[in-house]
């Protein structure tokens, strides 16, 4: 069963600008310029979830997260 498409999603009130998911997923997230994650609302391929799903586990402070598009 195919899974329903997917979207990085940002609790802005835990996000302290660390930026590590700009690092992990570079071709999806950029930082500002205070060094906050810029992502757009377009599904995320599904090749790659696996390291979406690593950049949320390892966001420090546990503010990213993948949500159903």
């Amino acid at each position: 069963m195919d899974q329903p498409p997917q979207h990085l999603d940002i609790d802005w009130t835990s996000c302290q600008a660390h930026g590590l998911c700009a690092e992990l997923l570079p071709d999806h997230i950029t930082l500002d310029e205070w060094g906050y994650p810029l992502v757009d609302a377009a599904p995320l391929p599904a090749r790659t979830l696996k390291r979406a799903r690593r950049a949320a586990a390892d966001c420090p402070v546990l503010a990213l997260r993948l949500a159903a598009a």
